[in-house]
């Protein structure tokens, strides 16, 4: 009996300085609950290849929640959550456009007072400006303008390693293969926009069928007027095929997040 009393004191002692190591200096955070709520949109009418990189997406983002780190809210109709936004730290839009007006107009309420977004590919695909001229202020880029054909690998240059969604990336890697878009008006040209990655001019001509021969070609940037990042990323089953773009994704959601103006939920 007495070996046992001597275990279980030596055993609360022990447990007594984990709890207090804890509380004082403990390396760790541990969230007692979800830190957030996050909202992803997809459009599952789109081309087969956009809605393969939707679903990989889903499951990429789905896979982050373990834990329940986050709520992970899916929805095909953006228009549904039109009164509820707020209540999102983020909105990701995989190839998800808004057509309505009213959910347009609520979508910009929601990023005008300090909603984050992060969106990938065709979710900024305009044909021209005119059909939606805030979205084009709100992305820092003009209407598409040409892509290279087919989706293929690219040599893609990291331009900041001040930023911290581009901070632990090398300098340059090889991307998995996509499509990517120029847009008629460089987001460079925007003195609001920080370009984080862009194709590297190693590349041209750039494709195989359509070939891009020249030309700036940022595909990764944000619009400090926002709590945003675009990623020109977004079209096949190729996209999550590796670590360190797997890696950029990641620390773009965590930064926009971090961002919001309710307070820095990673911190909680």
């Amino acid at each position: 009996m007495k070996i046992l009393k001597l275990i279980l004191t030596a055993l609360l002692f022990v447990n007594g300085l984990n709890l207090n190591a804890q509380t004082e200096d403990y390396p760790a955070n541990y969230a007692k609950g979800p830190r957030f709520k996050a909202l992803l949109c997809y459009e599952p009418t789109a081309e087969e290849a956009h809605v393969q990189f939707d679903k990989q997406a889903i499951q990429f983002f789905h896979k982050l929640t373990y834990g329940e780190g986050y709520l992970l809210d899916v929805t095909t109709n953006l228009g549904d959550y039109r009164d509820s936004l707020q209540n999102y730290s983020i909105i990701i839009m995989c190839n998800y456009g808004i057509a309505d007006k009213k959910t347009r107009e609520a979508f910009q309420t929601y990023m005008e007072n300090g909603g984050g977004w992060m969106g990938f590919h065709a979710s900024a695909f305009r044909a021209n400006e005119a059909e939606w001229p805030w979205m084009t202020e709100f992305l820092g880029c003009g209407s598409f303008l040409c892509n290279q054909w087919p989706p293929q690998s690219a040599l893609v240059r990291v331009e900041t390693s001040e930023h911290p969604v581009t901070r632990t990336l090398p300098e340059q890697y090889v991307a998995p293969a996509s499509e990517y878009y120029q847009w008629t008006t460089s987001p460079r040209q925007d003195k609001d926009v920080e370009i984080l990655v862009s194709i590297s001019p190693k590349m041209y001509p750039f494709g195989i069928k359509d070939v891009v021969k020249s030309g700036d070609f940022p595909i990764v940037w944000t619009n400090k007027r926002y709590r945003m990042i675009y990623l020109n990323m977004g079209h096949g089953d190729e996209s999550f095929m590796e670590a360190t773009q797997n890696l950029l994704y990641t620390n773009a959601f965590r930064w926009v997040v971090s961002c919001d103006p309710k307070g820095n939920p990673f911190e909680k």
